[in-house]
């Protein structure tokens, strides 16, 4: 469902609904004007909910900001749980507290699939995430707590965070900051993961971050814009181990989707 017209939202679903029909899954947009009122969204979600054609709903957010500031908790809240592919109802995080997830919000669950398949070892492991949000941050956290590492969240408030995450194995940066994760922040050989995707247009920011005649540099030259990770490009020196942006947690984010959505299938159809 897309309401609105964002356009690095209609980016994202354009990319979920071709990796969806790829895999060979059903994909319906509902795509409605921003002019939608909370009441009309809702009533889409309901409809859905009974829907025997559909097994997984999701939302793409940010809504429209004449929605209200609690109108994603409400959309998300609405959703039945079994067909809470995003992973963001109340009732699956609850089930992800308690190592009980099957439905698991699809960021966080992506950055686990990546660090496992790369034989990075979890269990034991020092682990910080730079970020709280419901989607990712805390998810995060709880994914790796449940395989073993030792977790520190990290925020805004947090005192001396360069020197904090610098203890990290296994830094996983989720603020929305563009380069703000620099070799100061990162132990060497730390395994670093970017989970930030800022769309950047100021030149000034890219000329910092990017050195002349580099690939990233042609590409804002060409385009005008180019998507940004939260983690510094000088990360790479020192790191043993970094997901690049564009092209890491991105596409693996859509792949649990898809993951997800197969889950609620046979969920729904009895586990067959």
């Amino acid at each position: 469902m897309l309401v609105g017209d964002d356009p690095a939202s209609a980016i994202y679903v354009r990319n979920k609904l071709k990796s969806g029909a790829e895999a060979g899954l059903r994909t319906d947009l509902e795509q409605m004007p921003a002019t939608t009122t909370l009441a009309e969204l809702l009533a889409v979600v309901d409809r859905l909910n009974h829907s025997e054609a559909h097994d997984g709903i999701l939302v793409q957010s940010p809504l429209p900001a004449a929605m209200g500031d609690d109108a994603e908790r409400r959309v998300f809240d609405a959703i039945r749980p079994e067909k809470d592919v995003d992973g963001l109802h109340p009732v699956n995080v609850g089930y992800l507290v308690q190592n009980r997830g099957a439905l698991v919000s699809c960021t966080p669950a992506g950055v686990i699939e990546l660090l496992e398949r790369s034989n990075i070892a979890l269990a034991g492991a020092r682990a910080v995430v730079i970020g709280r949000s419901d989607i990712v941050g805390k998810p995060m956290a709880l994914l790796l707590l449940h395989r073993n590492a030792t977790v520190t969240i990290c925020h805004s408030r947090t005192k001396d965070l360069p020197a904090v995450a610098a203890g990290a194995d296994i830094l996983v940066a989720a603020i929305g900051r563009p380069g703000f994760v620099t070799p100061a922040f990162v132990k060497p050989g730390a395994t670093v993961v970017d989970v930030g995707t800022t769309q950047v247009s100021d030149r000034a920011l890219v000329e910092r971050l990017f050195p002349p005649g580099s690939k990233r540099r042609d590409a804002f030259a060409r385009r005008g814009s180019i998507v940004v990770g939260d983690v510094h490009p000088d990360v790479a020196e020192i790191a043993g181990a970094l997901s690049p942006v564009p092209g890491g947690v991105g596409p693996l984010t859509i792949a649990m989707l898809l993951k997800n959505t197969v889950t609620a299938a046979l969920a729904r159809a009895g586990g067959a």
